[in-house]
């Protein structure tokens, strides 16, 4: 049951909760390797998923209706505003994930109808909080300190990528499929280049005052997450390229994304295992629980999509195996932090949701 109180401080980044929880169905459902139960896995996280994007956005109007200064506060604040990101992520996360897993348990009709509405809505609100983010870095006086957190509202455009290469043979031959797929890489374009810009400016922070407090320390994981997904992006379009474009081109655009995949693969096994150390680190120095680690769960989640992609693509062996791998790290690591989660809920030491 929804109790408005309970809400009052409710904050977007409970959204990053149905991002960890529908990466894992992705994953899970286009692992190039076979594993024993992996529809059933992948089902049970997609209905999961859309449980908890339902109650989220239910609890989300609730605040804004009944606790407008606060949710207001919340949107104005450097701090808590990049989190909105995770909004229409989690929207694409389930879209895909409906395409992916409910086509196997509803109509494919439906399924897919249901993914095209809400990869629409959530590339929307992708574009709108990119662009609200970029209006407020021009605004260099009240932007603040430069964080990682800073990637997640300029990270939606490459989700929308990447899971809009899903839907193109679901439209139309012709001009349909064509406006798509350029769509889907002028997106592509403008959250690499946006990230690459955020990177930039966290790095230099970085060098300049060192690493985050150590409770902010999981949102060093968030830039892994433009990392999968742009090669999930790559691959996947460049594979969807064949049924909408000429041959010359899908080619070219195919082997762009196996380039792309190698290059950025490499630059993703570098960061992984320096925040790995880093995060081993924090452990030792007393780390302990926040909503902040689940920022853990999406960025390993589209690393392992991102992989996976990569070796369908280019029938490469190594990355389907590390898929596996990260997949398998990825589910321990979301058993960990939804318990911890969940206790936290039940003695009532976060605002939640229900």
């Amino acid at each position: 049951m929804l109790t408005a109180p309970r809400l009052a401080h409710l904050t977007p980044n409970w959204f990053a909760v149905v991002m960890g929880t529908g990466i894992i169905a992705i994953a899970t459902s286009s692992l190039p390797v076979n594993l024993p139960g992996r529809r059933g896995i992948a089902l049970t996280f997609w209905i999961l998923a859309v449980a908890l994007l339902a109650v989220l956005v239910t609890a989300f109007a609730v605040h804004w209706i009944r606790h407008t200064e606060h949710a207001r506060e919340y949107a104005r604040s450097a701090t808590m505003f990049p989190f909105y990101g995770a909004l229409p992520m989690a929207v694409l996360t389930v879209g895909a994930g409906t395409a992916a897993v409910g086509s196997t348990v509803i109509p494919a009709g439906l399924a897919f109808g249901i993914a095209g509405t809400l990869w629409a809505i959530g590339t929307i609100g992708g574009l709108v909080t990119s662009a609200v983010m970029a209006a407020r870095l021009r605004a260099v006086a009240d932007r603040g300190t430069a964080v990682p957190a800073w990637l997640m509202p300029v990270v939606p455009p490459m989700v929308s990528a990447a899971t809009g290469a899903a839907l193109v043979t679901h439209l139309p031959e012709g001009l349909p499929r064509v406006a798509m797929l350029a769509g889907c890489y002028a997106l592509f374009t403008l959250a690499l280049v946006f990230a690459l810009f955020i990177v930039s400016l966290v790095a230099s922070e970085f060098r300049d005052g060192g690493l985050p407090p150590l409770q902010a320390l999981p949102t060093m994981w968030i830039p892994l997450g433009i990392v999968g997904q742009s090669i999930a992006a790559a691959n996947n379009l460049g594979t969807a390229a064949g049924h909408a474009v000429g041959h010359d081109t899908a080619n070219a655009l195919h082997l762009f994304g196996l380039g792309y995949g190698l290059l950025m693969g490499t630059v993703m096994i570098v960061v992984i295992a320096a925040v790995c150390v880093l995060t081993a680190r924090a452990f030792r120095q007393g780390l302990t629980f926040t909503m902040s680690w689940w920022s853990f769960i999406f960025p390993v989640g589209a690393c392992a999509v991102g992989m996976g992609a990569f070796g369908v693509a280019g029938d490469f062996e190594i990355p389907r195996l590390l898929s596996a791998g990260l997949l398998g790290a990825l589910v321990v690591a979301w058993c960990v932090v939804a318990v911890h989660t969940a206790h936290k809920v039940r003695t009532r030491a976060l605002p939640a949701p229900a």
